[in-house]
């Protein structure tokens, strides 16, 4: 199971929102480059980045963060926020993004999303963002008609690499993940699924390394990093161990 960091862009600055909130941001840096490399020192060899700024634009508003990201960090990075055109998909692969991910186009354009994927083969992670249980766009301030199984399952046979489940009403709280939900998605659909949103300590980590074997293909953790409650080695090395 890997371990994904995750580094939040909003106006440059690296920060974590509550319940992906733009009003209820907590700033943690000012260089994003060097968060990047810190999460490469503790072992990392994968990343997520979103530009949340983007998010609500529907195009690039941190690309130069991204781009200073992409040049230190030696791994992979997976990177969305208004991520919405042909030619800003091709664009991020061009510069060295690993994934692309997609949200709002994946509601609103499925055809796209599934163009890109099997142009990309196992470069589109489709997100599945939830307030309670319905697809939320648009830097999670809509709410959609969409459930999450239902979103999931139009993207089965697509050639997406996986699914990204967030709980938006636990994202940044430390509330603990929402295991069922997410535990239950992987088992409803055919797609490995990363599990997003509440992660407070090792103890979710371990919940989620022992449904592995479901289609849990890794943890997005932020603010429990930044708060000190989880260490990055020890997370990756109990997930690459148990998962």
């Amino acid at each position: 199971m890997i371990v994904f960091p995750a580094i939040d862009l909003k106006q440059g600055q690296v920060v974590r929102l509550a319940e992906g909130d733009m009003a209820r941001a907590t700033v943690y840096g000012d260089n994003p480059a060097a968060q990047a490399m810190l999460f490469a020192e503790a072992g990392s060899q994968f990343l997520h980045v979103v530009d949340l700024d983007g998010s609500f634009a529907g195009r690039a508003e941190n690309r130069e963060a991204v781009e200073a990201i992409l040049e230190v960090f030696p791994g992979h990075v997976q990177l969305g926020g208004g991520i919405r055109t042909p030619e800003a998909v091709a664009g991020w692969f061009d510069l060295g993004v690993s994934r692309v991910v997609m949200g709002t186009a994946a509601l609103k354009d499925p055809q796209f999303v599934k163009d890109m994927a099997k142009e990309f083969p196992g470069g589109i992670v489709v997100a599945v963002d939830a307030r309670d249980g319905m697809v939320a766009t648009e830097g999670w301030a809509e709410v959609s008609d969409v459930s999450i199984v239902d979103m999931a399952r139009r993207f089965e046979d697509a050639g997406v690499a996986s699914l990204l489940f967030t709980d938006i009403g636990r994202d940044g709280l430390l509330k603990g993940v929402n295991i069922d939900a997410t535990v239950d998605l992987a088992r409803r659909t055919d797609l490995p699924v990363i599990a997003s949103g509440g992660v407070k300590g090792l103890d979710d980590i371990r919940l989620l390394a022992l449904h592995a074997k479901d289609g849990i293909e890794g943890v997005i953790t932020g603010r429990a990093l930044y708060d000190g409650r989880l260490d990055l080695a020890a997370a990756i090395q109990f997930a690459e161990r148990e998962g």
